[in-house]
């Protein structure tokens, strides 16, 4: 057993803190506002805990990045040195405040950067991990498809990839390591592709798999 940190009081958030509570963690969801938690916290029962942004990422051994990308620069400020030494799973995308192009979804983001490169840089000693950004919050814990699905997942820290990797196998998920922060150049567009089919055809239950 662990105990989680979630930053980010939406959809993704609750996801993720049930997926952990259901797996035996203890959980803290961190909010700007913690009093629109409260609905949650009596559901949760004794494992679910609610607190601020700082106050989630001091309780989580490994904490959970889980708010919209245009946010995500700000929460990882408000966390301060919360995040030292601390495994952060990064389930964000730069995905801008303005409508998709036939179904294609706009990124305040270019092709040469990615969101958490710029978070790396915010919190320089934290251990940031990209995961959970190539699906839908519907997916994300144990998701029941035709074949175990793939998630694309990278950071500059082995030991902190092996700790998320351990965390995605238990949600019914395999890993694909694609190196260093870097690599999120090309992770995080996969949300683009991800969403295609969902807003021309309102498909939104497939993932991505590496075969081989």
């Amino acid at each position: 057993m662990q105990k989680i940190g979630i930053i980010g009081s939406g959809t993704v958030g609750q996801t993720l803190a049930n997926g952990f509570i259901q797996h035996g963690h203890e959980v803290m969801r961190g909010s700007r506002d913690p009093s629109k938690l409260a609905e949650w916290q009596k559901g949760a029962g004794e494992k679910g805990k609610t607190g601020t942004f700082e106050g989630a990422a001091r309780f989580g051994d490994v904490v959970v990045l889980a708010v919209k990308g245009t946010a995500a620069e700000n929460a990882v400020t408000l966390c301060g040195d919360a995040l030292d030494a601390k495994v952060v799973i990064d389930a964000t995308n730069p995905i801008a405040d303005k409508p998709p192009t036939d179904g294609v979804i706009a990124f305040f983001t270019g092709p040469n950067e990615s969101l958490l490169e710029r978070l790396q840089k915010r919190a320089p000693k934290a251990r940031i991990v990209k995961a959970f950004s190539s699906v839908g919050a519907a997916l994300m814990i144990n998701p029941k498809l035709s074949a175990k699905p793939t998630m694309f997942i990278c950071g500059n820290d082995d030991a902190a990839k092996e700790q998320t990797r351990a965390i995605l196998e238990t949600f019914g998920w395999e890993s694909e390591d694609c190196g260093t922060a870097c690599a999120a150049r090309a992770i995080e567009p996969l949300c683009m592709l991800w969403c295609i089919p969902g807003l021309l055809k309102n498909d939104w239950t497939h993932a991505f798999k590496v075969v081989r």
